[in-house]
């Protein structure tokens, strides 16, 4: 069983982290995910910039760095970033462009079309969104439709906006099955709707190391998952899905 892990957190004190809500996290360095992850045997993954790490790069650099090629980053950018460091974190393994709405540290969700179409047309990666789905208005559905690239973290979080990530599913939008315990719904119905109108949509991850999670990433979430699905479904949701979105030729 090969598994992308499409959305970790790695936290490391040697960089600069900033208190959110006056929540500071504790360390998670690259060794620790190595550790707490090894009995999955992931094949590769991307690095998420969580609100307590803003804009900084640096860490994010270092951890790809020393992940290696098999690994991506997801970042933060302010909307007056320079095409040419864009371009540079392009060539150190940054594929996305995270927009936090839930907690903040990121840039304005009003800046959202603007840069979503821009990172795409300079380096080709996509938006991710951070939100409780039930906050998706319609005016930010139709701008979430016209951007080229668009997942959702954690299955959109709540049960009351599930309708509303149905309906960008099957406009192509991309679904993180992570932050099982983030959610309120019912996390195997919601799976097999999301997969049944899509089955390309959905991508697992492990949330490491569930930074505020009421229930932390478990064994249980990898059965939950391996129980809905089975052949190469399984292999879409744990591997393949991601591996295409975020364009990694993995090496073994």
């Amino acid at each position: 069983m090969r598994i992308f892990d499409s959305h970790f957190h790695i936290i490391d004190p040697r960089f600069p982290l900033v208190p959110n809500h006056g929540f500071l996290p504790e360390p998670f360095t690259v060794s620790d995910y190595n550790k707490q992850a090894d009995w999955l045997r992931i094949k590769g993954g991307a690095v998420v910039s969580g609100s307590f790490q803003v804009f900084d790069q640096t860490y994010l650099l270092d951890a790809l760095s020393v992940l290696g090629k098999n690994y991506v980053g997801v970042t933060q950018l302010p909307a007056n970033t320079k095409d040419s460091e864009i371009l540079s974190l392009h060539n150190s393994g940054v594929r996305a462009v995270r927009f936090n709405v839930r907690r903040g540290g990121s840039e304005e969700i009003s800046k959202i079309k603007e840069m979503g179409a821009r990172v795409y047309d300079i380096a080709g990666w996509h938006v991710e969104l951070y939100i409780d789905a039930k906050e998706i208005d319609e005016f930010l559905e139709e701008v979430l439709f016209s951007l080229p690239k668009v997942s959702i973290d954690h299955l959109g979080l709540s049960k009351e906006g599930f309708s509303t990530v149905l309906r960008l599913v099957e406009k192509g939008v991309r679904v993180k099955a992570t932050g099982f315990g983030r959610t309120n719904m019912d996390i195997r119905s919601a799976l097999v709707e999301i997969a049944e109108i899509n089955p390309d949509a959905l991508m697992f991850g492990t949330d490491l190391p569930s930074t505020r999670s009421p229930a932390p990433f478990t064994e249980e979430d990898l059965h939950l998952v391996t129980d809905t699905f089975e052949g190469e479904l399984l292999q879409k949701v744990l591997y393949s899905n991601a591996l295409e979105f975020y364009g990694v030729n993995v090496k073994v």
